[in-house]
């Protein structure tokens, strides 16, 4: 298995796009700035010993080394070991709204972006459990099977956003009934469901679903997003906010949290119900009901060593650095004729 250490310094990599920007706005201004002394033939002439050629060589030695730099910085990380682990835990599986009223703004940023910080948190005090990912909006989708690899896990969630799903809606009863084939069908407990989101359901027979999950030993925790006032829910083209959805009328849109479907849906399948509000104590109490759930033993293959393959990226950062620190921007004999990127 393959992973970075340390993912945050990948975004360096975004300078050399910039970088390579700026060096030919600046060869530009030069060649501009030249071209004022002369004729520019006649100005080559006047420095014969400078090769442009050179000059884009060690430019191009000196981003090769940059990126190396930057991807040894992440140190990637190779899985060498694998083995069996057992395990004490529950299965989790956590099914997130995102349809587009999760965009509404009742809560800061938005819904949706509070729900995925209180997955990531939950993810963070979880200890033995499975987790899986579900997202449904008008249709629901399975982003990961249960697993243990908490760090796979977050980076799904990071991907979470309404685009990721083509019909539009919110289908509670689809989330359940995805999530209860996502489970051993042979386990009668040990089975727990997170669904969040704003209650604005689009579809009947979420209910009946529930009741069919808790008879299979599912217990369903629902965590509603919103507030009783609501928010109008934004759209956006291209990134840009353009305004808030209208009905047939043209009014405005107010998304309001809807908690009566998600409190009978705690309660019959002997879950609880939360309202969210960002606060951290919300987090103690849903892994709390986690926690009093019976456990199971369970047997999953994991990695649990990874060797550090950083010292290949620096190695080779540090030998492009040392090429193109010996070589000069000066032409030199056979190097006159080489033309490496056409006429200089």
């Amino acid at each position: 298995m393959f992973r970075f250490e340390n993912e945050i310094y990948l975004w360096g990599l975004l300078l050399i796009p910039l970088l390579i920007l700026l060096y030919f706005v600046a060869m530009r201004w030069r060649k501009k700035a030249l071209k004022e002394f002369g004729e520019w033939n006649l100005v080559q002439q006047l420095v014969p010993d400078f090769s442009n050629n050179k000059q884009r060589l060690k430019f191009i030695l000196y981003l090769s080394a940059l990126g190396f730099t930057i991807v040894g910085l992440a140190n990637p990380q190779i899985g060498s070991k694998l083995e069996k682990v057992k395990r004490q835990g529950v299965d989790v599986m956590i099914a997130i709204d995102v349809s587009k009223s999760m965009l509404a703004e009742d809560l800061k940023p938005n819904r949706l972006e509070v729900a995925k910080r209180i997955v990531s948190k939950l993810i963070d005090r979880l200890g033995s459990d499975r987790i899986g990912l579900i997202v449904f909006a008008g249709n629901a989708y399975l982003q990961m099977p249960l697993t243990i690899d908490y760090a796979a896990a977050k980076l799904f969630l990071n991907t979470v956003n309404p685009s990721i799903v083509p019909t539009q809606g919110t289908s509670v009863r689809q989330a359940i009934t995805l999530a209860q084939e996502s489970f051993d069908p042979e386990q009668k407990k040990h089975k727990a469901l997170i669904l969040i989101t704003d209650g604005e359901n689009h579809e009947t027979g979420a209910i009946g679903t529930a009741e069919e999950a808790a008879e299979q030993g599912v217990i369903i925790h629902t965590l509603g997003i919103g507030s009783e006032e609501g928010a109008p829910i934004p759209e956006f083209y291209k990134g840009q906010r353009t305004g808030y959805k209208k009905d047939k009328s043209g009014v405005v849109v107010n998304s309001k949290l809807e908690e009566s479907m998600l409190v009978e849906i705690a309660e019959l399948s002997q879950g609880q119900y939360f309202r969210v509000k960002g606060a951290p104590g919300e987090i103690v109490r849903i892994v709390s009901e986690l926690d009093n759930m019976e456990k199971k033993d369970f047997e999953d293959r994991v990695f649990t060593d990874y060797e550090d393959q950083f010292q290949y990226f620096i190695f080779i950062a540090i030998v492009l650095l040392l090429i193109e620190f010996f070589i000069s921007e000066r032409s030199q004999g056979w190097y006159k004729n080489w033309k490496l990127f056409g006429s200089s």
